[in-house]
């Protein structure tokens, strides 16, 4: 009974490190400041007459369509993007055997899966808004992309190749045999597509000479690239948080209670 309460207080001191992680980066997305880009151009102009360029920073949220003179192309569904993420996914059941204490064997057939290919890309791009455009570096950040496959293939693929429109892959050893029998492979793709708005939140800097939008260097600030909108994400982030402060309370309030009930007995 002690040792099940120490579990609960060290999975409350967890959730008590996740849900002051998740508070700090719900306030930091409301406090990004509403811009577009034309402000952010006017802003570091002013700035760099002042005090000189390449020292400017701001964190922000801007909402607009990406756009690319030379945008990926996904390798699935040949989808025009900035971004994507394309996976195939091996589903099998194996056999398990099982024994108890009493040395008696139990059989139960347990399903399973491997990523066997993944595959992610992404290119900075123009974010363009009603006032103008900025260019967008989207390294380090969370992009929530779109879903545009999930195809679940039955079956062993013939002579071990994998095949998706253009995509293929010689299968090794994940094809078959041994105790995993395949189901099948499934196809994955998200992209984030060029015809689409998303809500861009990171840093607007001057560094680089130009205005672009990077990662933060504070740590608390996070970088998303997201469909949602600012008050939805701002929205989503908080109920997480809240969702960990209840969750470590539980678990703290139990722990206490077992670590208790341990010292009485």
């Amino acid at each position: 009974m002690a040792i099940a309460g120490i579990i609960f207080i060290v999975a409350g001191a967890v959730l008590w490190w996740v849900q002051n992680r998740q508070q700090r980066r719900c306030n930091q997305i409301k406090l990004a400041r509403a811009s577009k880009s034309a402000d952010l151009e006017a802003m570091a102009t002013a700035v760099s007459k002042e005090i000189g360029g390449g020292d400017w920073r701001d964190y922000v949220w801007l909402w607009g369509t990406p756009k690319s003179s030379s945008p990926l192309t996904s390798e699935f569904k040949q989808v025009p993007c900035v971004s994507y993420t394309s996976t195939v996914v091996r589903e099998y059941e194996e056999t398990v055997r099982e024994k108890d204490s009493d040395g008696n064997v139990t059989t139960r057939t347990q399903r399973g899966s491997e990523t066997v290919s993944q595959h992610q890309q992404r290119i900075p791009f123009d974010l363009v808004d009603d006032a103008g455009q900025v260019r967008v570096d989207p390294e380090g950040a969370n992009i929530e992309s779109v879903e545009v496959l999930n195809d679940f293939q039955p079956g062993n693929p013939a002579g071990g190749m994998l095949s998706y429109g253009p995509f293929s892959l010689v299968l090794g050893g994940e094809g078959g045999g041994g105790s995993r029998r395949t189901l099948g492979y499934r196809y994955r793709e998200t992209v984030l597509p060029l015809d689409r708005p998303v809500l861009v939140v990171g840093t607007a800097s001057d560094c680089t000479g130009h205005v672009a939008i990077e990662k933060p260097t504070q740590a608390d600030q996070p970088y998303i690239i997201t469909t949602r909108s600012h008050e939805t994400l701002a929205k989503s982030v908080g109920q997480s948080a809240q969702v960990a402060f209840w969750s470590m309370v539980g678990c703290f309030g139990l722990g206490a209670v077992l670590l208790l009930a341990a010292i009485v007995s």
